[in-house]
């Protein structure tokens, strides 16, 4: 998982404990992390090409909760 999180779990329980500014901060990292990733994988200098798609998942997650909590 991108950040510090251990699992699926912990990463959704830490995003849907923080704050809005948080969570854009976070979303903002992520997607730096996944500019970076790409560059690496069409270079071939990433060991583990699963990455791109979990940080792609993690963006679509933190997306989710600050569209829930506009509805809200």
């Amino acid at each position: 998982m991108p950040d510090n999180a251990k699992s699926t779990r912990d990463f959704i329980e830490q995003i849907r404990s923080a704050t809005p500014e948080e969570l854009e901060e976070r979303l903002r990292h992520i997607q730096e992390g996944l500019f970076n990733l790409r560059f690496r994988l069409a270079s071939g200098q990433i060991e583990d090409p699963k990455r791109v798609r979990k940080y792609r998942k993690a963006i679509a997650r933190i997306r989710t909760i600050q569209k829930e909590r506009g509805l809200a």
